[in-house]
């Protein structure tokens, strides 16, 4: 009996929960270590000068760019293609990170200057190469701001032209 008394109060707990997170502010941030917060270096240069080159070197050769409202972008060539432009300011921070072996993760914020508050937050899959360095092997990113809600759904012919109840 205990189970479903639990499982019922944590159903009812969730919501609560959820909500006070949202409320608690900005998620701390955290310092990398040397050899993947150099990801997060060479990511900003190579995004503010518009080096699509640099910003594909980042990468495994077969890895993905998850953009946001956009399709997959796969491989170093069309990584390349895509980041090809004007470029801008650009500020990564790490909100966590692990490694075991040769796989890890960062988990972050960005935005536009240091200090300014963030426009958005990423998560970059890394592999560690056979020559030590940390590679991205996906790239995905989004924005703070919220997206409009779903439109609700048109009503049928039928439905629309049925007499009110």
């Amino acid at each position: 009996m205990r189970i479903p008394i639990l499982i019922f109060t944590l159903h009812l707990c969730w919501p609560v929960a959820a909500v006070r997170a949202q409320e608690a502010g900005p998620i701390a941030r955290v310092p990398l270590p040397p050899e993947l917060g150099r990801v997060l270096t060479d990511y900003e240069a190579g995004w503010t000068a518009g080096n699509g080159a640099a910003l594909a070197e980042l990468f495994v050769e077969d890895g993905f760019v998850l953009p946001n409202g956009g399709p997959p972008v796969r491989g170093r060539a069309a990584i390349r293609q895509y980041y090809k432009g004007p470029g801008g300011p650009l500020a990564l921070h790490a909100f966590a990170f692990a490694t075991e072996g040769a796989t890890g993760y960062i988990i972050g914020g960005f935005s536009r200057q240091e200090g300014q508050p963030d426009v958005g937050k990423f998560t970059l899959t890394l592999k560690k190469g056979s020559d030590g360095r940390w590679r991205i092997v996906s790239d995905m990113d989004n924005g703070n701001r919220p997206t409009s809600p779903r439109p609700s759904p048109s009503p049928s012919p039928a439905a629309a032209s049925a007499p009110p109840r």
